[in-house]
Order: structure tokens, then C-alpha cells, then sequence
């Protein structure tokens, strides 16, 4: 329970706070200067998210990937790896589960979970062939993992254009009814929206990653393997097949992601010009969230809520959407300047200590 709670206390907790206060701030300023009403922007903003069940359940919507991305990355550096490949993942994730959901007519109760399963080993596997060049050629992930996003995008296209593609379109046909994952029950519980059983899997997949690397051996060699290589093999570890397995596993959950995009929103997938972003958004997430399971998914829903609450500061208060990833931008930068953060604090805590100790 403890490593729950770290990210409640201390440092964790505060410097990403103060980080998204001071970004809005910034980003207000920025506003104010190109002629824009920050406060007008920012109600608009709200407005859009939490404006009417339909805005509800289109957040929620959008934060389900980020969540499952900022799982991946979160994962993959707590065993002291940096999953920047997670794009990749997540197109290979949304390839297979498509691709199954597409060829193959079984019962519901076989297609979905079929569906899903394929979709995020696709994922896990992508991943772990980062892990394997690595672990076997000493191959820097960061760069393979680059790599891999590209080859996963052009890969997709082919595969689609060659064996799935819909006659006279650009995207794949439909997937079977019986492999969907969509929820009539939930949309209409959120004005129609297109929130789907996806948001369940990647809430589930908070406990997974706790339970996963603190409470099982297989957890415990894989964080020995990520603070001291050198330490956890003259304890016995195999460390190799450990980084190979992180990765995959880290893979696994960006997997998910694409499975949720593919099965429960699009029903299809589309022949791309370029990558959703949505891996390079979960590496922020994470990054905000500290790499713990619960900051993570408090990260997703700050970023899922400015994504899609950035339309409504467009409509309503005409401010350019890009505006907002200038704001995501600038609470990246003040996470990641912790001493910055420390400096504009530093007056507050020693006037506290100073109190305390008087």
C-alpha cells in the first residue's frame, strides 16, 4: 500500500502538481500575449469536458489509450528501459486484433477475447524484439524502438493494403460484430458517445502493472535487473531474458491500446500517413505520473481531458487547439526542471520550516 501512496507525498506528489499549475499559467500568459482570453479559454475547456454526458464519455474515450501508453512507457522504465517504441506497439496491437476480428467469423464469446489476446501479443512481440536486439547485440533500445515505430507504420500499410483493404477506400473493412468490444449499454449511459469496454481493460490494467513488478518474484528480478544489471546477475538473474521480457510485457500494454482503438472505436484501420501519437503522448503521461501506476492514470486524465477539452477552446473562445499542446508542452518542461519547481517553492517551504521550527 505504501508504493501506492508514494505518489500522494513528498516530491511525487508535489512537483507534478505545482508543474500543471505553473503550465497553465504560462500558457495563459501565452494567450494574453497573442490577444487571446486565457480565462475564457479555460472555461471553454472545462465546458467541453465535463459539459454533457456525451462530453464525458469522449474523454473517457480518449483517455483509455493514454492510460494503456503511459502504462507501457511507466513499465518498461521502472526495469530501467526506455520504451520509446511504444507508437510502434500500438500499431502492431491494432493490426492483429483487427486483422482477427476481420478473417475470422466465431462466436462472440471466442472472437473478442481472441481478438484482444492477438492484438496485444502482436504488441508484447513488436516490443520484445527491441528487448532481444538489446539483450543479444547490446543494440541502445532508444534507437530500435525509433526504428520500429516506422517499420510498424509502413508494415500496417502494406498488410492492409494487400490482404484487408475495403474496394475504392483507404482502410480496411470492418471487423465483425462478434469481435467488437464496443458497448451499446455505455454509450447510451454517455449521450451516445463512443466509450466502449476498453476503459474497463486499461483501468484493470492499473493493478496488473502494481501487482506485476512489487508483488511477484518475476517483478522483483525484473526492477533488480533495471537498478543493477551487473548486481542481479552475480545474484543468479538472468538478465538477458529479463530485458527481453520487459519489453514484451511493456509491449503488452501498448498493445492494449491499439487493441481498444481498433476494436472499440474505429472497427477498422486505417492505411496512414504518419503515426497517432498516441505512444509519444504515453511517455509524457508517464513521465507526469512519476512512472507509478496510480500518477500515471491521474497523468492520462489531465492529458485525455486537455486533448479533448482543446475543441472547445477553439469553438468557443477561438483560440488555436495547438495552444494546448503548447500547455502540455510547458507542464513537460516544468516535470521535468524539478529544481525549477524546488527554486519558485523554495520561499514557502522555508518560511514552513522556519514556523515549525520557531
Amino acid at each position: 500500500m505504501n508504493k501506492w501512496m508514494k505518489v500522494f507525498v513528498k516530491d511525487s506528489a508535489y512537483i507534478p502538481l505545482v508543474a500543471i499549475l505553473l503550465g497553465l499559467i504560462v500558457g495563459g500568459l501565452i494567450m494574453a500575449i497573442g490577444g487571446f482570453n486565457p480565462f475564457a479559454a479555460y472555461k471553454a475547456l472545462a465546458g467541453k469536458v465535463v459539459g454533457t454526458p456525451y462530453d464525458i464519455g469522449e474523454t473517457l474515450r480518449g483517455i483509455t489509450p493514454l492510460l494503456l501508453c503511459g502504462l507501457s512507457v511507466g513499465f518498461a522504465y521502472r526495469t530501467g528501459l526506455f520504451n520509446i517504441g511504444a507508437e510502434g506497439q500500438v500499431t502492431m496491437g491494432m493490426l492483429g486484433s483487427v486483422w482477427i476480428g476481420i478473417v475470422l467469423d466465431l462466436p462472440a464469446y471466442i472472437h473478442t477475447p481472441l481478438a484482444v489476446i492477438v492484438g496485444m501479443l502482436c504488441g508484447g512481440l513488436w516490443g520484445a524484439i527491441v528487448g532481444w536486439l538489446k539483450a543479444s547485440r547490446g543494440v541502445n533500445e532508444v534507437i530500435t524502438s525509433i526504428m520500429m515505430n516506422w517499420i510498424a507504420l509502413y508494415l500496417a500499410n502494406y498488410l492492409i493494403g494487400h490482404f484487408l483493404l475495403q474496394e475504392k477506400t483507404q482502410r480496411s473493412k470492418i471487423i465483425e460484430p462478434s469481435a467488437s468490444i464496443t458497448s451499446s449499454w455505455l454509450s447510451g449511459l454517455f449521450g451516445d458517445s463512443r466509450l466502449h469496454w476498453g476503459v474497463l481493460l486499461a483501468l484493470l490494467a492499473v493493478p496488473v502493472f502494481y501487482i506485476l513488478l512489487w508483488k511477484t518474484r518475476q517483478g522483483y528480478e525484473l526492477r533488480a535487473v533495471g537498478h543493477n544489471p551487473h548486481a542481479a546477475q552475480y545474484a543468479g538473474i538472468n538478465v538477458n531474458g529479463n530485458v527481453i521480457k520487459a519489453m514484451f510485457i511493456s509491449g503488452l500494454f501498448a498493445g492494449l491500446a491499439g487493441v481498444t482503438e481498433g476494436l472499440g472505436v474505429f472497427g477498422y484501420m486505417t492505411r496512414a500517413a504518419a503515426s497517432s501519437g498516441l505512444g509519444f503522448d504515453g511517455i509524457a503521461v508517464a513521465l507526469l505520473g512519476g512512472n507509478n501506476p496510480v500518477g500515471i492514470l491521474l497523468g492520462s486524465i489531465l492529458f485525455g481531458s486537455l486533448n479533448y477539452g482543446s475543441a472547445g477552446m477553439s469553438f468557443e473562445a477561438d483560440v488555436p487547439p495547438e495552444i494546448i499542446r503548447v500547455v502540455i508542452g510547458l507542464i513537460i518542461f516544468f516535470v521535468a526542471s524539478s529544481g525549477l519547481v524546488r527554486w519558485v517553492l523554495a520561499p514557502f517551504t522555508a518560511r514552513r520550516k522556519k514556523e515549525a521550527a520557531g
